[in-house]
């Protein structure tokens, strides 16, 4: 009884709140076939914001002509800075940081002009625990990249 209680006052609880389950991102029909501009194809920004595309129900084309958009990645940067040094002068913190500017057009509209992101997040470092500190800073990034992608595709669903 009162498992049954607290789940119903679970669910009036998140239903009153305006909690919803995110979908699949509605993104503009302009972008019904979409080419990415970019320099680097390779980059995790990039291969992320594929696959949230391509899950978005966009056709990702290869040639600018046969777009119906244009997303343009103009800056895609990512990298390290030491944030704090010990006595010794060893590196105790660093700043993982990636930052995106992007824009889209449609034809001769611009439906999103140019916008730039910047995502940080700080992780301290060990010299006995190298191995471990570079999987924590991969991890980091990685995260970083959905949380950018994540933050466009939001923007695009409001065009």
């Amino acid at each position: 009884m009162y498992k049954f209680l607290a789940l119903l006052s679970l669910v009036v609880m998140t239903s009153s709140c305006g909690f919803q389950i995110r979908g699949v991102a509605d993104v503009p029909p302009e972008m019904q076939r979409t080419y990415i501009a970019t320099a680097d194809r390779h980059s995790g920004f990039y291969q992320v914001l594929r696959r949230e595309l391509n899950s978005a129900g966009i056709e990702l084309v290869d040639s600018p002509a046969d777009a119906t958009s244009i997303f343009s990645i103009h800056t895609d940067i990512t990298n390290q800075r030491v944030l704090s040094v010990s006595s010794r002068n060893v590196p105790t913190e660093y700043e993982v940081f990636y930052i995106v500017s992007y824009s889209l057009e449609s034809g001769q509209t611009t439906l999103m002009p140019a916008r730039i992101q910047t995502q940080t997040r700080v992780y301290t470092w060990d010299e006995t625990l190298v191995l471990g500190k570079q999987q924590e800073q991969q991890t980091l990034r990685d995260d970083i990249v959905g949380d950018l992608v994540r933050i466009v595709m939001i923007q695009l669903s409001s065009i």
